[in-house]
């Protein structure tokens, strides 16, 4: 009775619940999920059920963006690869719509300014609601690494110069302009941030991170996602954060773009995913899959990082999305699919959600949900994850942006300044002899000289869009704006990054003899040119003969065997030296290259990394002393591949020296200089009211002649525990600022988060034992120490 009883409730709540949807739907006049007050679950469930399976497969594959426009003059309308790819694939997002740079073939000509940009994006959506059956509006993802990669934006230093700012909240209004900028022209989607640790300084990519630290990633990207999403992604001037690359791309083996990782369960918990764990803690709502394979099973069809870690364990209610073509490579690349339609189910069934590519699901994925590969209940999660995000950001209601507000809010003058700040916060003084630095504004001949004094291109970095000249200020233009006419100002280029054949040394040596002073900007590039070539997922196209073209040695594709300066770069420099002028040494690079002979032989060095529009004037800035420079280093300088890898949280043992060089870095993480010193005193560890919480003070005092800011590091190094640790690890970090002879007290609370490790039964835990705690101004300059006791768990 009591079984029959309960069927006939059942049945009467699906009634109910039917009747309820009859009626709302009634009231509206129109179907539930177009209804606005109705719940955004009842939405997706109404939506779901009226789609076939072509239409939901459509919705999560996601084709290139750019060939869906047509611009003519200044009008811009659907392209007819639109009109078909709705038609026949009933496309339900794009990616990179707006993106414009030599693999895409926009330029300035013929790409789209933030005006027609939002024109574009409205003609899109005015076509899909209007000619499609159910009327979905289109979700458009873009990418926003350091800028909106798009025509007339805002350009940032990239990832690893704002690392070197070591300031969370500075990178927190970066991510909210990047975000209104994409908002404003009609994207949805932004990529970034790259949670990657940078492991590996050979590997392509290492401009794009933050580092080689996982508690700095995850202080960074937890500031971009809250910067980007904000607290309403409804509000018109925020978009979805998606985190990249899902997981352990940046240490792959040898420096090879997308290779093997190979790292155990515990050094994956405990540094390569605590970023994204940080990341999907503050509310990231998308997160894209990495090209590499763990422990033999590829990111894009990993069951372990998709569902049961990503999903079950951290609560992720976004979507996750695939790479450009990793679905494809499941087959293509790592061999573990014997067709396209297995590598779809590969993934889907792993957890994949959306494809970035708009191949490695489409037909793919319609055969093998036709051969059972597939279940019903499998796509619909899939698809449900994607609508949820349009309903939600609201889509439906309103898919149309503001033409006038995009034409006249991106690029403002407050964002320009911002770019400017952040620049001036991630230059790092690497040397400073006899105080050189900074140079007098007096000075009545000054030499600048290198293949990256003049170069606009060469300073914004890889994921940049085309640039009109007067948008980009060059060391050599910021120089000038600093300066007046009393001041002679003679530039030389001397060489090429790379090309050697089209040097004049001479002609540089002989500017330097005249000079009073020299600023020589050497080191690399990630600026590509309509020459390069790309295969089908952007990465450059490394040739034998692109070697004596371009001066790209850095940027996706562009993976190194050695980290020597190329070209004639060094000879340049010896030559300069050689005169015995005061030469300073500005670094404008995406990776960290040998500075040996520099270190040794250059009185002074600045490290700029790619500082983006404003790094001329940024630049200028920090080298006549109207900022007093305090980035400090995110990742280690080698001073030889041999010793790498070379990040200073290494595993014990402690490494040994090698018969030709010491195991130490040339320059260790953390580490950085100032105009101005700072004296630590005073430290004390109190017990906060709990054995997993303890309060740290200590006094911070610039005891120089010039106001300044100083990054102050705590490090925790455990005495013993019960699996191997780092030597030293970076707990929690400060930017603070101090006139001269101020003093200020300083309080951190280490918390449980703080303390727990990894332990030997795959559990988080805070374990009992000393730990010996170090305040210090870099990884390898301790400040002031102490031990103190924790009553935890026993090992």
């Amino acid at each position: 009775m009591k079984t029959i009883q309960k069927a006939i409730f059942s049945i009467a709540v699906i009634i109910s619940a039917f009747n309820a949807n009859i009626l709302a739907q009634t009231k509206s006049g129109a179907p539930i999920y177009k209804n606005p007050k109705a719940s955004v679950e009842n939405r997706i469930k109404d939506l779901l059920s009226r789609m076939t399976v072509e239409e939901k497969v459509g919705q999560i594959s996601m084709p290139l963006g750019w060939p869906m426009y047509t611009k003519t003059g200044n009008e811009v309308e659907v392209s007819d690869a639109f009109k078909k790819s709705l038609k026949e694939e009933f496309t339900g997002m794009l990616w990179a719509t707006l993106r414009a740079d030599p693999w895409t073939k926009k330029t300035l000509a013929n790409g789209l300014n933030p005006e027609l940009a939002a024109k574009a994006t409205n003609a899109i959506q005015k076509y899909a609601v209007e000619n499609t059956r159910l009327a979905i509006p289109i979700l458009l993802s873009e990418e926003c690494p350091h800028g909106h990669m798009a025509i007339g934006t805002t350009v940032f230093p990239t990832s690893i110069g704002q690392g070197s700012t070591f300031n969370p909240d500075l990178i927190n209004k970066v991510a909210t302009v990047i975000a209104k900028e994409t908002r404003l022209q009609g994207g949805h989607v932004g990529y970034g941030p790259v949670l990657d640790l940078a492991r590996e300084p050979r590997w392509s990519r290492v401009e794009e991170t933050y580092g080689e630290d996982h508690v700095l990633n995850s202080r960074m990207g937890e500031a971009m996602v809250k910067g980007f999403q904000g607290n309403n992604i409804k509000s018109g001037v925020n978009i979805v954060a998606t985190l990249k690359h899902f997981a352990a791309y940046g240490a792959p083996e040898g420096g090879h773009n997308g290779g093997s990782i190979n790292v155990g369960l515990r050094s994956l918990h405990q540094f390569y995913l605590p970023p994204f764990k940080a990341a999907v803690k503050a509310g990231a709502l998308s997160v894209m899959t990495a090209y590499n394979s763990i422990d033999g099973i590829p990111c894009s069809s990993n069951e372990f990082l998709l569902d049961d870690l990503l999903r079950k364990q951290w609560s992720f209610n976004g979507f996750v999305v695939s790479d450009l073509n990793s679905i494809s490579g499941l087959m293509a690349n790592h061999h573990i699919a014997a067709n396209a339609a297995d590598a779809a189910a590969l993934s889907i069934n792993a957890g994949l959600d959306a494809d970035l590519s708009g191949v490695g699901y489409g037909k793919a994925l319609r055969d093998a949900i036709k051969a059972g590969l597939v279940s019903t209940k499998t796509l619909d999660t899939a698809v449900s994850r994607v609508l949820r995000i349009k309903f939600n950001i609201g889509l439906f209601e309103n898919p149309y942006v503001n033409v006038e507000q995009a034409k006249n809010n991106v690029r403002s003058k407050e964002n320009i300044e911002l770019a400017r700040q952040v620049a001036r916060e991630s230059i790092v003084l690497l040397k400073n002899n006899d105080n050189l630095l900074p140079l007098s504004k007096n000075l009545k001949n000054i030499a600048v000289l290198g293949p990256n004094a003049d170069n606009i291109y060469n300073q914004l970095g890889d994921y940049t869009a085309p640039q009109t000249e007067e948008n980009v200020v060059t060391v050599l233009e910021g120089i000038k704006n600093k300066l007046s006419s009393a001041t002679k100002i003679n530039y030389v280029k001397g060489c090429n990054i790379r090309d050697t054949t089209n040097s004049n040394i001479d002609e540089a040596v002989s500017a330097a003899k005249k000079a009073d002073a020299v600023v020589i900007v050497l080191g690399g590039s990630s600026a590509r040119d309509f020459k390069t070539e790309y295969i089908e997922t952007g990465a450059a196209k490394v040739s034998a003969a692109s070697a004596g073209i371009s001066d790209m040695e850095s940027g996706e594709g562009y993976d190194r065997a050695t980290l020597d300066l190329l070209g004639d770069q060094l000879k340049l420099l010896k030559a300069v030296v050689k005169t015995g002028k005061p030469v300073v040494l500005v670094l404008i690079k995406g990776r960290p290259l040998n500075l040996n002979w520099a270190a040794a032989n250059v009185p002074a060095i600045l490290d700029a990394w790619y500082p983006g529009q404003e790094g001329g004037n940024a630049i200028a800035d920090v080298l006549f002393g109207d900022y007093n420079p305090a980035g400090r280093l995110p990742i280690s300088v080698p001073k030889s591949v041999g010793q790498l890898p070379v990040y200073y949280n290494a595993r014990f043992p402690e490494k040994h020296d090698y018969i030709e060089v010491d195991a130490k870095p040339l320059y260790s993480f953390g580490y950085g200089l100032s105009y101005t010193t700072f004296d630590y005193q005073n430290l004390k560890i109190e017990n906060n009211n709990s054995n997993q919480a303890f309060k740290v003070s200590f006094d911070l005092k610039n005891s120089g002649s010039k106001d300044g800011e100083e990054v102050v590091q705590l490090y925790l190094k455990s005495k013993t525990s019960s699996v191997v640790l780092p030597m030293k690890q970076l707990k929690q970090f400060k930017r603070v600022f101090l006139k001269a002879g101020e003093q200020k007290t300083l309080n951190f609370i280490l918390s449980k988060d703080d303390l727990e490790i990894y332990n030997q039964k795959n559990k988080w835990a805070v374990e009992h034992g000393t730990y010996h705690l170090m305040v210090s101004s870099s990884s390898d300059n301790i400040k002031l120490e102490q031990n103190f006791f924790i009553m935890g768990s026993k090992k």
